[in-house]
């Protein structure tokens, strides 16, 4: 049986007819159209599917969407600005070569925009710990630590949320 719950995504507010079972990355890439959350293992393994929820890195293969009505969600696509610029974390995956086939991209940059929000200056090991939930099969991680870390400087200096 169907239940219309309302839905905040990127700052949208979406109303939308679910499951009870219907998991959040389902709705948000079939039911919402934005297919930059990426569906990896499907048992919250991998962190290709992490969205930020209420600014907590979540893995939306293991989440209802049902049970996130009231939170503010937001995916990859969120992060560019109206004009089309890059948030500074996604230009600077760019920048460092962070960026091999994508499909892990989504995942880490919203994990590195919650750590990124709490710390703009983390330690390397803090940067790995922030990250530890996403897996990265094509770049390595020695680029990724890199890109995050001069994400943060450019944040810290610029003060971009």
């Amino acid at each position: 049986m169907k239940q219309l719950i309302t839905l905040e995504i990127n700052n949208r507010v979406y109303e939308i007819p679910v499951d009870p079972k219907d998991l959040l990355v389902d709705v948000v890439r079939k039911k919402v159209a934005l297919t930059g959350t990426k569906k990896g293992c499907g048992q919250g393994d991998c962190g290709a599917c992490t969205v930020l929820i209420d600014g907590e890195p979540v893995l939306s293969c293991i989440t209802l969407a049902i049970a996130c009505q009231g939170k503010k969600i937001t995916t990859i696509e969120g992060l560019v600005a109206e004009d089309g610029k890059l948030h500074p974390i996604q230009q600077s995956f760019v920048d460092h070569g962070a960026v091999q086939c994508g499909f892990c991209t989504p995942g880490m940059i919203l994990s590195s925009k919650s750590l990124l929000d709490k710390n703009s200056r983390p330690s390397e090991e803090e940067i790995k710990r922030g990250i530890a939930g996403n897996i990265c099969r094509c770049t390595g991680y020695k680029r990724i630590v890199a890109a995050i870390s001069a994400a943060g400087e450019t944040i810290s200096s610029e003060g971009v949320k």
